[in-house]
């Protein structure tokens, strides 16, 4: 694939944050984008914007815990453009509680979005991206690379999303599908802002400094780049790529470092 231009992408999770920033961004370079999301007003406006400025866009209303939601997304984009050329799995939440403290709601409520969505997506979709040789991508995270204090169900999903999408590369092997793990840092979205809490009330507010993170547009630029090589893991800034090569060498001091970082955050639930 040397460009987007023409390709059929589905980005779930696309009514804001890094969605809609792929979404846009991918419009802009020639795709025919599919969003979807639970907000049909956010979405319809993405839409309008994308297609005002020349773009070919379509929406679908979706929660991705729901398989006929995830296959009336699939049937849909295939009657509309005849066929799936990537899938972007992004639909997410986020979490920050001590497991001590946190319904396990919270949890299952997390691993329904992150890891479920996931497979929901992927099992009706696959077929069109094995005919077409095409990408899954799925938005996963540092948290997915190891275990984030304070983020337990977060990173339980992200961690159960890579090893789902692995199995599956490995299945297709001799099929032509790529499939790629991309692994943002803290972007500045407005995950953390709904992220639940212990009690699965949102949390609001974010602790953390946005100004400081890597932007929404960026990673969907790193992304892009990750399909167009075919990438395997899409490691997006340096917190991700020393997380990866630390944990091969020494996991117990990037667990005091994690501990440390995440216990330096306003309000953190790290005593």
């Amino acid at each position: 694939m040397k460009s987007l231009k023409d390709k059929v992408i589905i980005v779930t999770g696309a009514s804001s944050g890094i969605g809609e920033a792929m979404a846009r961004l991918y419009a802009a370079h020639g795709a025919k984008v599919v969003l979807c999301a639970r907000s049909e007003d956010k979405l319809k406006a993405i839409v309008d914007e994308i297609r005002a400025k020349g773009g070919e866009a379509v929406y679908c209303v979706v929660d991705v815990v729901s398989e006929s939601d995830c296959k009336r997304l699939v049937d849909t984009t295939v009657e509309k453009y005849g066929g799936i050329d990537v899938l972007i799995c992004n639909a997410g939440l986020s979490m920050r509680a001590l497991f001590d403290d946190v319904d396990l709601k919270v949890l299952h409520r997390l691993m329904d979005v992150n890891f479920w969505g996931t497979v929901n997506c992927t099992k009706f979709a696959l077929p069109y991206l094995q005919a077409s040789h095409g990408s899954l991508v799925g938005i996963s995270s540092v948290a997915g690379l190891h275990g984030l204090p304070g983020r337990t169900g977060y990173s339980a999903s992200k961690f159960a999303m890579t090893g789902f999408l692995e199995t599956v590369r490995i299945e297709n092997l001799k099929k032509g599908l790529h499939v790629m793990v991309a692994c943002p840092g803290f972007t500045a979205s407005n995950v953390r802002f709904s992220a639940l809490v212990a009690d699965g009330s949102q949390q609001g507010a974010t602790p953390r400094e946005e100004s400081k993170m890597m932007t929404a547009e960026r990673v969907a630029e790193i992304v892009e780049k990750g399909i167009l090589k075919r990438k395997r893991l899409c490691l997006m800034e340096i917190e991700g790529r020393a997380t990866h090569f630390v944990k091969k060498f020494a996991p117990a001091f990037l667990d005091k470092m994690f501990y440390l970082v995440m216990s330096r955050e306003p309000d953190s639930p790290l005593k």
